[in-house]
């Protein structure tokens, strides 16, 4: 009994000084959204090992995340950085996020049916029948409604246009919700940049999203459009794979993915816009800050 009482509080023990390590300031030290990054230079690789945020939380504890490197299938850890919780901790609201992704649907659909009404009908310029002395309903013209071959009365008259704007809170709430919950469920990534991708075959980058279990659709996200040669030529013969800037991320496209892969210079950016998004609202009205 003593024996295992022993082996129970050094487990205890020895997993309470692992987590106390971990939260050190002194081993990973952070601020709040990103502004600039640190590389130790105690070994040849370049290891990540502080990032500043511009805009510190004030309540919450940063979220800790590995970096990755493109260069090998199993993919080699560059460094462990800290994430705005206010982004990728966010409370994963359901309905905002279902508002999203039906303002994406509808802002961007047109419905052309169009039926035409009596008359835009040809012919039936004539009275059918005489209005009286023939026993028979009275009528003025056979593409009248009530006539097979007649117009519609009230019938679709397309386009029509369904776009409306959902309101900004909502947008960057939506964003924020889905990151968290790829972020909660491991479907979000984060590497260093799409240039250390060593070959611009196709098979390659499948095979490396085979190997690290990102599942047969992936997101890779950058700061900016002009992407890296090697993984613009990999992702063209990849339908499922798809190439987004910072400026296009959206829910809809994130939930169509099983696994979403950002760039640090993209995780700034990301971080960046949506804390200047918060703080407008909180000069607009006080009950949206957090």
């Amino acid at each position: 009994m003593m024996h295992k009482t022993g082996t129970l509080l050094r487990t205890v023990f020895s997993r309470s000084w692992l987590a106390e390590s971990i939260r050190k300031p002194a081993l990973l030290p952070c601020a709040g959204t990103i502004s600039r990054y640190t590389a130790s230079s105690s070994s040849n690789s370049a290891l990540i090992t502080d990032r500043q945020l511009l805009y510190p939380p004030k309540y919450n504890t940063p979220r800790e995340a590995w970096v990755e490197t493109l260069g090998t299938l199993e993919g080699r850890k560059v460094g462990l950085i800290p994430l705005h919780p206010d982004i990728f901790a966010e409370f994963p609201r359901i309905d905002v996020i279902h508002e999203n992704v039906k303002w994406q649907k509808l802002y961007q659909h047109v419905d052309y049916a169009h039926q035409r009404t009596r008359a835009e009908m040809p012919g039936g310029g004539r009275k059918p029948w005489p209005q009286k002395k023939t026993g028979r309903a009275r009528h003025g013209s056979i593409r009248s409604p009530l006539f097979k071959g007649g117009g519609a009365a009230k019938g679709p008259r397309g386009p029509k246009s369904f776009f409306y704007m959902l309101d900004l809170q909502n947008r960057a709430k939506g964003l924020k919700c889905t990151l968290s919950a790829k972020f909660a469920q491991d479907d979000l990534h984060i590497v260093d940049s799409f240039e250390s991708l060593s070959s611009p075959e196709s098979q390659f980058l499948e095979a490396l999203a085979a190997k690290r279990n990102w599942g047969l659709s992936v997101l890779f996200v950058d700061d900016t459009d002009f992407m890296a040669k090697n993984i613009a030529l990999a992702c063209r013969g990849l339908p499922s794979f798809t190439l987004m800037p910072v400026y296009g991320l959206n829910c809809f496209s994130m939930l169509k993915h099983e696994t979403v892969v950002l760039t640090t210079r993209a995780v700034d950016k990301i971080e960046e816009r949506l804390k200047r998004v918060d703080n407008l609202l909180r000069q607009n009205d006080p009950r949206h800050a957090r």
